[in-house]
């Protein structure tokens, strides 16, 4: 297994509420729908109708994931006259979901080919 140099490595042992908080974030990467919502959002800001058809869920799916991802303060929002405009919060959440992906393509050029 091939790991990339630590320079980003976090600086010190993370506490109890660190580590909690990290477990928090990863779950909701965890889910395949918020997860593409995300990585949608790494090309910059877009609304639920862009989002939706983007991710192929129903809307109220969608709003409703947009929803917990603002409240754990992961993407931001603002008006643009009725539509509301989603945004990730910062580099970080964008690196965490490039480097997610990053492992998924390792994994599965790692696989072995069957005829």
């Amino acid at each position: 297994m091939h790991l990339s140099p630590a320079h980003d490595a976090h600086p010190r042992t993370p506490g109890e509420e660190h580590l909690a908080l990290a477990a928090e974030i990863l779950a909701l990467l965890g889910d395949r729908t918020r997860l593409t919502l995300l990585h949608a959002l790494t090309g910059g800001e877009a609304d639920v109708t862009t989002l939706t058809e983007v991710c192929g869920a129903a809307r109220p799916a969608v709003s409703q994931h947009l929803a917990r991802l603002r409240l754990a303060g992961l993407v931001s929002t603002r008006k643009d006259g009725r539509r509301v405009i989603y945004a990730l919060r910062d580099g970080h959440l964008r690196r965490l979901v490039d480097e997610a992906l990053n492992v998924a393509d390792h994994r599965l050029s790692d696989r072995p080919v069957h005829d």
